[in-house]
């Protein structure tokens, strides 16, 4: 485990509560995921990391408009505490717990060419029966797979791609 997931992991579990408590986990997350895409670019980076830039004018930035005071709050918190590199470690591990408390698995499905609906449908079916929760699927293509798709729902991956048949073969007649 990275040193930033472990200092951040605090952080999320904080975020997540205080989320719940107002019930405002999906407010939060939007937020999160801003701060999170703001404090990533590079330009930002150099700003946040700025001695002369005060906290206040940190969490400026990074939130967005409208938010609630418990979010600037928290904000300000990691600014104080130094720790605005951390959002996208925070925003991930928020989303991590949040998928568990609503019971959704996230799946991501590489495929070598557009897998039609009916396709997915079976795949988030199957998906759902095997985990015992919703299934959420974010697609995308990679023609480097020649054919096929490969499914990374968290800890489990499918690879059902050609590209990845072709090397189970190499390595096992290299064997």
């Amino acid at each position: 485990m990275t040193q930033a997931l472990t200092l951040a992991r605090p952080y999320a579990r904080a975020a997540f509560a205080l989320s719940r408590e107002g019930g405002r986990t999906a407010a939060w997350s939007q937020a999160l995921a801003f701060a999170a895409r703001v404090a990533a670019e590079p330009q930002a980076q150099a700003l946040l990391g700025h001695p002369l830039l005060s906290p206040a004018d940190a969490v400026g930035l990074l939130a967005m408009d409208g938010v609630d005071e418990a979010f600037t709050r928290f904000l300000g918190l990691l600014a104080d505490n130094r720790r605005l590199a951390l959002l996208p470690e925070i925003a991930g591990l928020f989303e991590e717990l949040r998928a568990e408390a609503e019971r959704v698995v996230k799946a991501k499905i590489t495929a070598a060419s557009e897998l039609p609906a009916s396709e997915l449908d079976a795949i988030k079916a199957a998906l759902k029966k095997r985990f015992g929760r919703e299934v959420e699927i974010e697609t995308s293509v990679d023609a480097s797979l020649i054919g096929g798709a490969v499914i990374d729902a968290g800890e489990v991956v499918i690879d059902g791609s050609l590209k990845g048949k072709l090397a189970r073969l190499q390595t096992s007649l290299a064997q």
